[in-house]
C-alpha cells in the first residue's frame, strides 16, 4: 500500500514549474474584469458628455 506522507516527503517540486510560476505571477494581464471596468467608464464619461 503506498504511504502517502512518506511520498509527499520525497516531493520536490520542478524548477521549469517554479520559473513557470514566477512569470505568470509578475506578467500583467488584462482579464475580463479590467475590460469591464474600462468599458463602465468609458460609458459614464460618454453619458456625462452628453448632460
Amino acid at each position: 500500500m503506498i504511504n502517502f506522507e512518506e511520498e509527499l516527503k520525497k516531493f520536490h517540486p520542478s524548477l521549469e514549474i517554479e520559473e513557470a510560476e514566477d512569470a505568470i505571477i509578475n506578467h500583467s494581464l488584462t482579464d475580463f474584469t479590467d475590460i469591464l471596468v474600462e468599458m463602465v467608464k468609458e460609458h459614464d464619461e460618454s453619458g456625462q458628455e452628453d448632460a
